[in-house]
């Protein structure tokens, strides 16, 4: 078996290496050291969590040991696409140089320009940057890259992913043609085949796993989901999570589960301290210093559970993370072998658990078409609760119902007779105002012809002669009209003036709301 005595590194390496508990060197990093020492280009493919970074710190320290950096003139060069993979380099070069005087400085985001530019100006042996610091520093006239005789590239395809293409192919084009070039990545895409084809000078390719395979010490397993509606399936998702982490009981001593989109990190983070759950989020809209204050306590074993998007899939290393959940199947398959490759890291065993919706079953057909295999299914730990919890919802109106066998149809009757006494109402009112036009419109008719008839009386008394006997006899049917019950009656209860033509225009009962002309006769609405 090799063993790092048998690289030809630094001695001072290798006490550092003797320190931090290592004694033999990993098969991607036997493979690529040697060559790396050489002073050639290296092409390395490795599944995540088999050790490719040191595979190229420990033969940059050696080549660095010897040589001092100017001002502003970085000589390597290390990107990495996530400000957290850069600090973990940072922290791996922390390790094996404290027994060298090798300066570092870390380009990231978050952090403040003042404190980043200080140290570039003092000179650094090692620039661990992300592509667009390193570009930000680049065009604000405070680096210079034709210094760099060492480039590393990390977790390539990772790169591909998140857009950097464009800016390492710039940043290739800065640094000087005679450097040497480690290109590291988990897959191959073809474009990162044809950036190896253009920037690296025949490479040694070191490939020692299967491309995208995952580990065999981590234990695979599917959770078929299905909800029972469409606006409840994210709540019945995050139970079936949570019953997931309760079924792991303490095989789960600490965990990451795995979001596609921010916004679920944080709901889902937020629902497990809700229902008691000790974890927390990290994902890439965070501040630095709290993602960084997150995985620091993740690391140290303060928290239990990190809901993360895929910033913390590519190289954080944390050797003791027992669990991977999946709460969405990633899009892109090869996602797939990062996430679960947080567990079951250096030969350890890890599981991991995938929640698979309906709508994820073409990108989880992808992930076991990736890894030629079909990945074990596991009973959904809540699929018998459910159909219980639907029942149970129902008990109140049954237990109402049986405690009063009438209610039911008592309610129902209850609310026909509700919404039919309405209507009733409503005709039995239209019936009572049209008995009251028409009372009103024939004690109009009625007036009207009484009117009409005195008249006509008075003209034939005078015409016969019998002007006396026409007054006595006016008067004494005044005197019988004055005396008379009903006409009292009529004059005071029609309350009208003139005979009683307001009583013919207001009709009691009917609101101001009806015309005045609804209440006359048809001769005098034509004589008006």
């Amino acid at each position: 078996m090799t063993k790092f005595t048998d690289l030809n590194l630094n001695p001072k390496v290798l006490k550092a290496i003797q320190e931090a508990g290592y004694e033999s060197p990993t098969p991607i990093q036997a493979g690529a050291i040697p060559p790396a020492l050489e002073g050639r280009d290296v092409l390395g493919i490795a599944q995540t969590g088999t050790g490719k970074t040191a595979s190229f710190t420990l033969p940059m320290i050696t080549l660095l040991a010897r040589g001092r950096a100017r001002a502003r003139m970085p000589r390597s060069l290390v990107l990495c696409p996530t400000r957290e993979l850069a600090a973990q380099v940072a922290e791996n070069f922390d390790t094996y140089t404290k027994h060298l005087k090798l300066t570092k400085a870390l380009l990231i985001g978050g952090v403040s320009f003042k404190e980043q530019d200080q140290l570039i100006d003092k000179g650094v042996d090692v620039l661990i940057a992300t592509p667009g610091r390193l570009l930000d520093h680049f065009e604000r006239g405070k680096l210079l890259l034709t210094g760099v005789q060492i480039m590393v590239v990390d977790e390539a395809d990772r790169m591909l992913d998140m857009g950097f293409i464009p800016d390492i192919e710039r940043i290739f084009s800065l640094t000087p043609f005679t450097r040497q070039t480690l290109f590291f990545s988990a897959t191959m895409a073809p474009e990162i085949e044809r950036i190896t084809n253009t920037f690296l000078s025949a490479p040694e390719r070191i490939e020692v796993a299967r491309q995208a395979s995952a580990s065999e010490t981590i234990e695979q397993k599917v959770v078929q989901f299905k909800a029972s509606r469409k606006d409840r399936e994210a709540s019945e998702k995050r139970t079936v999570l949570r019953g997931l982490i309760d079924g792991e009981g303490d095989k789960l001593t600490n965990g990451i589960i795995f979001c596609n989109r921010k916004s679920d990190v944080d709901i889902v983070a937020k629902s497990l301290k809700k229902y008691g759950y000790d974890a927390a989020p990290i994902h890439g809209d965070l501040d630095q210093s709290q993602r960084t204050k997150t995985l620091e306590g993740f690391r140290e074993g303060n928290l239990r559970i990190l809901v993360a998007s895929d910033v913390a899939a590519r190289g954080l290393d944390v050797p003791s993370v027992s669990h991977v959940f999946n709460f969405d199947v990633p899009g892109h398959p090869e996602d797939y072998v990062h996430r679960i490759g947080r567990t079951g890291r250096a030969g350890r065993e890890g599981k991991a658990i995938t929640i698979c919706s309906s709508r994820d079953e073409k990108a989880l057909a992808a992930v076991e078409s990736l890894l030629q295999k079909e990945i074990d299914r596991l009973e959904n730990p809540v699929k018998k609760a459910e159909p219980a919890k639907r029942s149970s919802a129902k008990k109140p109106v049954d237990k109402a119902a049986k405690s009063d066998p009438g209610a039911r149809g008592k309610s129902t009757r209850g609310k026909v007779s509700a919404e039919t006494a309405a209507p009733e109402a409503a005709v039995a009112e239209e019936t009572a105002a049209d008995a009251v036009v028409a009372e009103a419109s024939k004690s109009a008719d009625q007036q009207t012809d009484k009117r009409k008839s005195e008249p006509r009386k008075a003209e034939g008394a005078k015409s016969e002669g019998r002007a006396r006997s026409g007054r006595a006899s006016n008067k004494k049917s005044d005197e019988v009209e004055a005396q008379s019950p009903s006409g009292a009656k009529n004059s005071r209860g029609r309350g009208g003036k003139q005979g009683g033509r307001r009583d013919d225009r207001t009709v009691v009962g009917m609101g101001d709301h009806m015309p005045s002309f609804i209440a006359l006769s048809f001769d005098e609405r034509r004589a008006g």
